[in-house]
């Protein structure tokens, strides 16, 4: 018999920003990036909320940005941003629905479009089971390639992860919850068993109307 799981996208769900546009004005405080490339971030994240951006495309581009990066030195600066401008935005409702279902022997998977270095330091502040995320293959030095694991952890590409996790951690997405904001995130909310909607953007609360989805306002 499978133990239950409950799916939690991070993004205006478990905290209350986009940590993607955050972690862009960081990395221009520190000179990292120009000015064109956060005003281009600040520019996908529109096109995203709407649904009208090829996600492939632009992680492509955002992430070749990196390559030749030391990933250890990576996961440090992310580690601290993280802690500085991340770790205290856990929504309290989202931690009240962490601890209940951690009471009732759920295993807590984090499902997001962010990275694999963010996404890890998440289940080890708040104490989730495991996560799925972004990834990014290495060289034989541990510099990142500039490229992604595929399928990207978007859409189609979530639900896709989540039955490959699914299926090799004794568990069903059938019988899932799946916490999310996002209208792009409909694929996985049409397989899980409880879709629960957080704080919708508008076309995601029109199709919630229309399937008899739970909405919570968090």
């Amino acid at each position: 018999m499978s133990q239950p799981v409950a799916f939690f996208d991070l993004d205006l769900t478990l905290i209350d920003v986009n940590s993607g546009i955050l972690w862009a004005k960081y990395e221009r405080s520190l000179g990292n990036i120009s000015r064109f490339q956060l005003a281009r971030a600040v520019f996908w994240h529109g096109m995203y909320r709407l649904a009208l951006i090829n996600m492939e495309l632009a992680f492509e581009r955002a992430i070749s940005h990196y390559k030749g990066q030391s990933s250890e030195l990576l996961d440090q600066r992310t580690r601290d941003w993280f802690d500085g401008q991340i770790a205290h935005r856990l929504r309290v409702k989202a931690r009240r629905a962490l601890a209940e279902h951690r009471e009732r022997g759920h295993r807590l998977v984090l499902l997001t479009n962010s990275s694999c270095y963010q996404a890890n330091i998440a289940i080890e502040r708040w104490g989730l089971d495991a996560y799925l995320a972004n990834s990014f293959p290495l060289d034989d030095q541990g510099f990142l390639t500039g490229q992604f694991e595929r399928p990207l952890c978007y859409g189609p590409g979530k639900l896709e992860r989540a039955r490959r996790w699914a299926a090799q951690n004794n568990a069903c997405v059938e019988e899932s919850y799946f916490y999310t904001d996002s209208f792009s995130d409909v694929p996985m909310l049409e397989a899980v068993a409880e879709p629960r909607i957080v704080c919708p953007d508008p076309r995601l609360r029109r199709a919630a109307a229309k399937h008899g989805w739970t909405i919570l306002d968090w």
